[in-house]
């Protein structure tokens, strides 16, 4: 029976890899290196670390008499850009879905994941004017997801396990994130789950709330996280490093006091890094001030193993890939504090 399901689980795996999270933010942007290390992301605030990372090691290193940037933000509309561009060494590191990095390294390509980028940001919206109180209540209802290989699909999968409820208990449709708020507003879908600004995009407009939220649910929620090229690793450890080092700094500062949110919302929301609406990164925020997390950046085996038991559950990942397979935890072991100056 196994050999029979061989092809579908190919397939599925191939869909994931080529599965965006979010289309239409952004064309890619491959530009020449001007830095010492480019850094490929998407412009969603599970990313806020590493614009923070970014102008903080730049301020370091004017601090120091020294000119040019080390870390420099390239910016990708969706996964399939990025991840291609990763696999053919056009950039060395980038925040990727955590499910994607690790079937990348168990596809041979020769990748790993050295920290976390974030906790949490992932939403349930449903129209302010809907009945809905209860995650049950969505039962026979139209949810819209970014797709079927997508982490906040997994989200929206533990909340079915987690009532007793089954994939066929509720109507999956596939749906661009930019797409979802005004699916939502024009009743075309009852619900949509996705991850932020689009859940906050649509609240601060008025026509949404939040039903679920893995602040609530999934505490210890791992989205995106920092994957780097082994040559890289091989070649530039103490580079690797100070990258490890800030992403990680910036996270703490993010947590750490409500201005540095707000300094993170003007730096995320310039041309240079997301070019979004500052109104909407600054909401979600402060929208609790909890809704996405940075300052725990641990990588905990036990839980990329639970993110890999959900995927495989879901068909994303047909067989248990081994923890050090896609896994070098030397940097966060060897982290060392750094003073983020903005």
């Amino acid at each position: 029976m196994h050999d029979l399901h061989q092809p579908r689980r190919r397939r599925l795996l191939q869909a994931m890899l080529a599965a965006p999270l979010c289309g239409g933010l952004a064309a890619c942007a491959d530009n020449a290196p001007t830095s010492d290390l480019v850094v490929g992301g998407l412009p969603v605030t599970c990313n806020l670390t590493l614009p923070v990372a970014c102008v903080a090691r730049e301020n370091a290193a004017r601090a120091a008499g020294k000119q040019g940037r080390v870390f420099e933000f390239s910016k990708y509309s969706g996964f399939p850009e990025l991840k291609e561009s990763l696999m053919a060494g056009r950039i060395q590191a980038a925040y990727m879905l955590a499910p994607l990095s690790m079937a990348l390294a168990d596809q041979k390509i020769p990748v790993k994941i050295v920290s976390l980028g974030h906790r949490s940001g992932a939403v349930i919206m449903v129209h302010t004017g809907s009945p809905y109180r209860t995650f049950r209540q969505l039962a026979g209802k139209t949810i819209a997801i970014p797709s079927r290989f997508a982490v906040d699909f997994l989200f929206l999968r533990k909340m079915l396990l987690r009532e007793g409820m089954t994939q066929d208990d509720i109507r999956l449709v596939e749906m661009p994130p930019p797409d979802m708020p005004a699916a939502l507003y024009a009743k075309a879908i009852d619900a949509y789950c996705t991850g932020e600004p689009f859940g906050a995009a649509a609240q601060m407009a008025g026509y949404a709330r939040p039903l679920s939220m893995t602040r609530d649910e999934w505490r210890n929620y791992i989205c995106c996280v920092l994957t780097v090229r082994e040559d890289l690793i091989q070649s530039n450890r103490p580079l690797v490093q100070d990258l490890v080092n800030h992403v990680m700094a910036a996270g703490r500062w993010l947590d750490a006091a409500q201005a540095n949110r707000d300094k993170a919302v003007d730096i995320a929301a310039s041309r240079e890094y997301f070019n979004q609406d500052p109104n909407i990164i600054r909401f979600v925020m402060q929208n609790p001030t909890d809704r996405v997390t940075y300052g725990d950046l641990r990588m905990i085996r036990a839980e990329f193993e639970e993110l890999m038991q959900l995927s495989m559950d879901a068909g994303t990942i047909e067989h248990p890939i081994a923890y050090e397979t896609y896994m070098d935890e030397s940097f966060t072991r060897a982290a060392q504090p750094v003073k983020i100056a903005i």
